[in-house]
């Protein structure tokens, strides 16, 4: 199992989730994707997005700043 990081932050509207979708090629079953944003759609867009494709959302976290970190298993 490994742990990649994508940071999405500052990208807008669909972008977190093409990011993610242009990185899902090299995951490997287990692995786990944490994707930092900042977009006010981005926990929404990939929770939607997770249910569609059937990947399993670990977590989400929020820091002081607005920045959400999303883990994401593959």
């Amino acid at each position: 199992m490994q742990v990649q990081v994508l940071d999405a932050l500052g990208l807008k509207g669909p972008q977190p989730v093409v990011q993610i979708a242009l990185t899902t090629p090299s995951m490997n079953f287990g692995d786990i994707l944490e994707v930092w944003g900042d977009c006010p759609t981005f926990e929404r867009d990939v929770r939607i997005w997770c249910e569609r494709l059937g990947k399993t959302l670990l977590s989400v976290a929020e820091d002081s700043g607005g920045k959400k970190i999303i883990q994401i298993q593959f």
